[in-house]
């Protein structure tokens, strides 16, 4: 499964990511990781969850961070949910290459049976009609 929290800079993506790990931990839901472009919430997310830092990982494009995120579950097959926050500071995420981001990351999800959550800083009315379904909008608080 894929879903794609959506809202503008400062709506709480990273809060809701954060609060959805953490739940999911203390559900006792298998291995968990959460990506991130630093350390800065290290504290807030559960000590059993995964915090990895993308920084560090020279991730430039769309398709660097693809092969990043099979890399994480190449190394640990039981790992069942990755959420990602901020990579759009990391790389340009195009909505054009969105589609595609989402159709390769549905194929390694069916495989290994992991989930993917990932932040975005796009309305869902920026968003392809394609992949509404998998949706997610975060309205500020």
């Amino acid at each position: 499964m894929i879903k794609l929290l959506c809202g503008t800079k400062g709506s709480g993506k990273t809060k809701r990511l954060i609060d959805m790990a953490n739940s999911e931990m203390k559900s006792g839901n298998g291995n968990i990781a959460f990506v991130d472009v630093d350390d800065n919430h290290i504290f807030s997310l559960d000590y059993s969850v995964r915090l990895i830092n993308a920084m560090e990982f020279n991730i430039n494009n769309i398709e660097s961070f693809y092969g990043f995120l099979c890399g994480i579950i190449g190394m640990n097959y039981d790992v069942e949910k990755i959420y990602v926050d901020g990579i759009y500071n990391l790389i340009d995420i195009k909505i054009e290459n969105l589609e595609s981001l989402v159709k390769s990351l549905e194929t390694i999800s069916k495989k290994f049976n992991t989930d993917f959550y990932i932040g975005l800083d796009y309305t869902v009315e920026e968003i392809p009609t394609s992949l509404k379904s998998i949706v997610e909008e975060v309205a500020e608080e």
